[in-house]
This record gives structure tokens, sequence and C-alpha cells, in this order.
């Protein structure tokens, strides 16, 4: 089981800094930074935690290919693979279609849009030369100048010839994909090398990881090539009550109003209660909001509580296939505090 963690950057980056090189000592595999315009920059914020770190994979999580182009986004992790010695990571998904729409971005074919970006930056980021005429991309000719492309091997550790010449790729750089719906969670299985899934209970994880193995058998490919990500809601406390203080209950809150009455009812929750988040959060009351928010809802949509149900909730997705999982926001009452807490007594458990 890698241990992934996720920090928004609205936090000055010197904080960030600091608590990606906490994170880094503590035991996480991977660092996931949100890109969202109104925050500051990802790329920009994974080169100042590439400079301040060792070990750590570094990666947005996720970008998306219709406010960036999938080249530029190839082009990026280069950059920042170069900077960290081998340790970047691509995440991308179909971002937000409400937030683009208010930017003037045209939200098109989002499935095709991720798959055939994974293709792309696939492509660019081994150095090879990317020609394509798909759905969303009409790729004329593209191809990164500064990958450093060294001889491919074989098992045995000699060189992979074709046509009497050794065969040279670039580093490989992992791509992830950000997936939810069934056609999404399907289509990636066929090309990526992980999946970031926005859920942290058991029952969603049963139903997404059929597609999964749908779409990666329709390719030919072993389901244990695939990083499966749950990115969790999460918030650590020395007791429940501990956990909860803090933004646990809103970040809770936008989950419940996000989703789709089917996901709520797969989760037996009230809908009454689930109406009554909604119209709090469209009035912008935040102050009656925590009092909303029902301890089934919690249940449902993070992992909040004590060291031990923290370590039950993460074995019990181990179970049903997940491989990496990720501390989401809000991580604890204090992230520091928490970070520390998880690298003493939820890491040493479950990897």
């Amino acid at each position: 089981m890698r241990v992934g963690i996720e920090f928004v950057p609205d936090k000055p980056i010197d904080k960030l800094v600091k608590w990606t090189k906490l994170a880094e000592e503590a035991g996480f595999d991977n660092v996931w930074i949100t890109d969202h315009y109104n925050n500051r920059n990802v790329w920009a914020t994974l080169t100042a935690l590439a400079l301040n770190t060792e070990t750590i994979m570094l990666g947005p999580g996720v970008t998306n290919p219709f406010h960036i182009s999938p080249a530029l986004t190839a082009s990026a992790a280069v950059t920042i693979n170069e900077l960290s010695n081998g340790r970047a990571v691509i995440g991308i998904g179909a971002g937000d279609k409400v937030t683009l729409s208010g930017l003037g971005i045209k939200w098109d074919k989002p499935v095709s849009a991720v798959v055939e970006s994974i293709k792309y930056m696939r492509k660019l980021t081994l150095g090879s030369t990317f020609k394509y005429d798909g759905k969303v991309f009409k790729v004329k000719r593209a191809k990164l100048a500064v990958v450093k492309k060294n001889p491919v091997l074989d098992a045995d550790g000699n060189p992979v010839m074709k046509d009497g010449k050794p065969v040279k790729e670039g580093p490989k750089i992992p791509i992830y994909a950000g997936a939810q719906g069934p056609m999404m969670l399907k289509n990636t299985a066929q090309v990526a090398d992980g999946i970031l899934i926005n859920a942290s209970h058991p029952k969603d994880f049963e139903i997404a990881m059929e597609k999964i193995k749908e779409g990666a058998e329709k390719a030919g490919r072993d389901i244990k090539e695939i990083d499966v990500a749950a990115y969790t809601s999460f918030s650590i406390g020395e007791t429940r009550e501990a956990a909860l203080k803090g933004d646990a209950k809103i970040v809770v809150a936008f989950i419940v109003a996000g989703s789709p009455d089917p996901v709520l009812e797969r989760h037996d929750l009230d809908m009454d209660a689930c109406n009554k988040v909604r119209q709090l959060l469209q009035e912008g009351n935040f102050k009656e909001l925590p009092g909303a928010i029902t301890d089934e809802m919690i249940d449902a949509f993070a992992v909040v509580g004590t060291k031990d149900h923290c370590i039950e909730r993460i074995k019990s997705l181990e179970k049903v296939g997940v491989t990496q999982f990720v501390v989401g926001s809000p991580i604890g009452p204090d992230k520091t505090t928490a970070i520390e807490q998880i690298g003493k007594d939820i890491i040493p458990h479950i990897k």
C-alpha cells in the first residue's frame, strides 16, 4: 500500500514546502497538489517542492486538458522530473465543468479528452513524436526537444533492438487519471498507470473496481499494473471529536452537495438531510452547516477519527483493491500535528 497526501496551494509556498518535507520524513510516497486557477500555480508550487525534497513523488492531483494543453503539461512534468531526479508524476482529470464554463472554456467530450491526453503526454514525456487525429485533439506533430533518451533494456538487461538500432526512450513518468464515473473508469483503465478516485468508502470502490477490471481486460492488461488510489477526505485526532474540529464537516458538506442522488442512496443516507445540506450551502449559511452533517454522511464520504478507526478503514479499502491511500483535505485540525501522527501511528501499520 502506497500512501499519498494532498495539499491545496491556497497557503504560502513556504508552508507547503514545510508540510511536504514533513510528509517525506513521515514516510509518505506521493504528494498531490491540486490545480485550480484561483490558487497558486500548481507547477510553480511543484518546482519549489522538487527543489526542497529528496524521495517523495510529486505531481498535480489533478490538472485537466481544457485549461492547459497536454503538450504544456508534458513539458512541465519533464521539467519537474529533471529538477527532482526522476520523481514526477502526472494526475489528469476532466476538470470542473462549472468552473471552466465560467472561464469561457468549452468542456466537451471529457472521457475522450482525458484518454487522448494520456496518450499524448505518454508519447511526449518518452521523447517520441506524437501525431493524432482524435475526437478532441488533432495533432499534426508534437515533440519535446529536452527529453534525454536512453537505451531500453529487456528483462535480461540487453538493449531492445528495432530495425538494427537500439530503441531509446526518455524516463517514464507515471500518468494517473482522475476518474469517477463508469465510462471514465473503464476507459482510463486501458491507458493510465494509476487511477485517482475521490471516494473514501469500500462500497464505492467495489463498484469502481468492476469498471477498472473491465477496462483493463479490454486492453489486455493485468489490473495489478494499475495503482488504484483512494483520494479521501481525511481527518485524524486523538479522539473522534478532536478529528472533527476544524474543516472536516465543511469538506463533507461539499461532497454531499456535489454527489448525485444514486450515490447518496447507495449509502442509505436520508435524502431530506442531504437536501438540507445542499440548501444551506446554496445560501452560504456556514453557521448552521456543520450541525446539518450527520455521522452517516461522515462515514460515507470521509475517513475521520482515531488512529485505530483510520487503520481499520484503510485496510478495508485495501481488501477491495485500493493500492494507494491518499490523505486528502482537511488532513486534521492542525496539519503539522496530523502529518506527524499519520507517520507515527498509521503508516507503519499499512506499508
